[in-house]
């Protein structure tokens, strides 16, 4: 049987992204506030789309793109320097193109979006379907003709949702699950979409709709059902100093589709992810603070020698994720690039540190 072309195909809207961190207290009517940190990258959608090219999944992005310096700057980071696939997005002139300013205040962060909708009529984006093992899509209040025409054409269905901006959380947002494998919501999204107070509740009420049900719970780990092989965890998050949560969710759930894809136990597709989003809320920019397998190596061999050198804790770690010196890529892109304040066509790219 052929290999499909692609691993994963996600389709959705992406925004440039503008990160500022290192804020003492958002900003309060008629006063200014100095960040110390600020990092550009693109964002949406192509928070997922790069950080599971940044693990070597083969991957194809479906967006509308303008044709304004904002534009050029997301097309050019994704194609030329992530090697993301845009054969299925579009550009379009006199639109531009969506922009979403994130502040982080304390670990958490606060956004402002401002977009209009794309000239594209619904349905015709994506126009077709590329051959690809997984599909992951964004849930919003519409539902999207491709969802089933991807189920149908065998591709292993995955999604999540976001922000409801009228805080309706309409239970009716769960029907678009027919025919998905997965759903990873986060604790606060999947309380309220199922109207519970406990995000174990909210998990098993997710795994009646779907195979694979997955709950992202921050600093408290991750929780999943995964039904197909009777599998119920929980998974520690990682102890991190985090400077910027931007897309930290977006990357669980690229860590989560390379476990998938490689076939390995519900544990260790949590722990992966979590490992994933931990090093990435480390840097500034949500799709460029995704994590490059150099960056797991490092991570590794820092573990390694902390537990080496006698560190009960370090040993914990170097025991549970002992699982990923099996997986580790013998070729492929190690040093990845980190989102720069500026705009820019290129970033030097971070050198890779062994050992």
């Amino acid at each position: 049987m052929e290999e499909p072309a692609f691993d994963l195909f996600v389709h959705g809207t992406v925004f440039l992204d503008v990160v500022f961190t290192g804020l003492p207290s958002l900003p309060a009517r008629g006063t200014e506030v100095q960040a110390s940190g600020m990092g550009s990258c693109p964002g949406g959608i192509a928070n997922l789309a790069i950080a599971a090219s940044r693990l070597g999944v083969r991957t194809s992005l479906s967006a509308a793109f303008g044709d304004d310096v904002y534009g050029d700057f997301c097309w050019s980071t994704l194609t030329e320097q992530e090697d993301v696939d845009l054969t299925h997005s579009r550009r379009f002139g006199d639109w531009h193109s969506p922009v979403t300013v994130s502040m982080v205040v304390e670990r958490d962060r606060a956004m402002l979006t401002h977009m209009h909708p794309a000239p594209v009529p619904d349905g015709e984006l994506p126009a077709g379907l590329p051959d690809a093992r997984v599909g992951f899509a964004h849930l919003d209040a519409r539902p999207r003709e491709w969802y089933g025409k991807a189920a149908e054409a065998g591709m292993l269905m995955f999604g999540d949702t976001g922000w409801d901006e009228e805080e309706k959380w309409s239970p009716s947002l769960l029907d678009q699950l027919e025919g998905f494998h997965g759903f990873l919501p986060n604790s606060a999204e999947a309380m309220a979409y199922t109207r519970t107070d406990d995000p174990h509740d909210a998990l098993h009420a997710l795994a009646s709709r779907v195979p694979v049900a997955v709950v992202t719970c921050g600093g408290q780990g991750a929780l999943a059902i995964d039904s197909t092989t009777s599998e119920q965890e929980w998974a520690p998050s990682l102890p991190v100093n985090a400077l910027d949560p931007t897309g930290a969710g977006d990357v669980f759930g690229a860590g989560f589709v390379l476990g998938t894809l490689r076939g390995w136990p519900l544990r260790q597709r949590l722990a992966f992810a979590n490992l994933c989003a931990a090093l990435s809320v480390q840097y500034v920019g949500g799709s460029l603070a995704a994590p490059g397998w150099g960056d797991i190596i490092d991570w590794l061999a820092r573990t390694q020698a902390k537990a080496a050198a006698g560190s009960s804790h370090a040993a914990e770690l170097a025991a549970s994720y002992g699982f990923v010196t099996d997986v580790l890529p013998a070729t492929g892109r190690i040093s990845v690039r980190r989102a720069r304040a500026t705009i820019a066509r290129a970033s030097d790219a971070q050198p890779h540190r062994s050992g």
